[in-house]
């Protein structure tokens, strides 16, 4: 496959979107549930508070994940994931399966 203009390449479209190191971990903790922000921040320990307010504002904006604010005193805040990203759950759940092969010794 030659791809004369990366800006038209699918697979470069797609990791655009959900690339790097937290977006799929994020979705995959999204996939069973909606989660408030404190709820993901204990569930990946790893990821700074910073960048997954900066993820989840990327993943909202491209229609991925739906941020639901409910007038209640304390503020509550819940996200969930949108149609268009649990067509992804299957493919990033398959890319941990395959993961497991390069870290577990032969």
């Amino acid at each position: 496959m030659r791809i004369k203009d990366l800006n038209k390449c699918p697979l470069t479209a797609a990791l655009r979107v959900v690339g790097g190191k937290w977006k799929p971990i994020i979705i995959l903790n999204l996939s069973k549930s909606s989660k408030r922000f404190g709820q993901l921040d204990y569930s990946i320990p790893q990821v700074s508070r910073k960048v997954l307010a900066s993820h989840l504002s990327e993943l909202v904006r491209d229609n991925l994940v739906t941020r639901h604010s409910y007038p209640e005193s304390p503020p509550r805040v819940e996200y969930q994931l949108t149609d268009k990203a649990r067509e992804l759950v299957p493919i990033f759940e398959a890319m941990a399966g395959w993961g497991t092969y390069l870290i577990e010794p032969e």
